[in-house]
């Protein structure tokens, strides 16, 4: 619980009356590597933070390929905001890449503490603002950069997931082949 306290300091620091507020209405989850936090079709009833271990949010098209939209490793969150706040099926899978160790709030709880202590609701903004930013400069970045470049850009927003995450998995972020991806590391590297 020390780490999310420390996770929303960095924002407007908590009271001990909020901290205690938060902390009664997390649970602790295990996720074991490849289990689903959600699958397409399931409501999202969690904001999910991430204490340890690494998620990958992803759509499947009509084909059946997967297509990364982003990564979630220690000390961040993640959600299907559009599930979970219009409460409609998701169309996204959330899934473990890695054994992970998470507290989760509910819709219910979150809203709660959005209505008695409004430093949450300032936190959580700033927090899924710039979620949204991430996400737009990855959109930006996909339709204006070459592949060289996204992977660049990867390797600056998430410096410690390039030695963690298979190929395959930052090659479906940036849409690319794994065999792509291979070329480009050797490249930067002089292989």
């Amino acid at each position: 619980m020390e780490n999310i306290v420390r996770h929303f300091d960095q924002y407007l620091s908590l009271n001990e009356e909020e901290r205690e507020a938060l902390t009664s209405r997390l649970t602790a989850r295990k996720i074991k590597r490849r289990q689903f936090l959600l699958q397409e079709g399931d409501l999202c009833k969690h904001f999910t933070y991430v204490v340890e271990g690494c998620f990958k949010m992803y759509g499947v098209d009509k084909s059946g390929k997967e297509h990364n939209l982003l990564f979630a490793a220690e000390d961040d969150w993640i959600a299907d905001l559009d599930s979970l706040h219009k409460e409609r099926p998701s169309s996204l899978f959330i899934e473990a890449i890695e054994p992970c160790s998470v507290l989760q709030l509910s819709k219910g709880d979150l809203w709660y503490l959005y209505t008695n202590f409004p430093k949450f609701d300032r936190n959580f903004r700033v927090i899924v603002e710039d979620k949204y930013i991430e996400l737009q400069n990855r959109l930006l970045q996909t339709f204006s950069s070459t592949a060289y470049e996204r992977y660049a850009f990867f390797l600056a927003q998430y410096p410690q997931l390039s030695l963690r995450l298979p190929n395959t998995q930052i090659a479906s972020y940036l849409g690319i082949t794994p065999e792509f991806l291979s070329k480009i590391r050797n490249e930067r590297t002089g292989k």
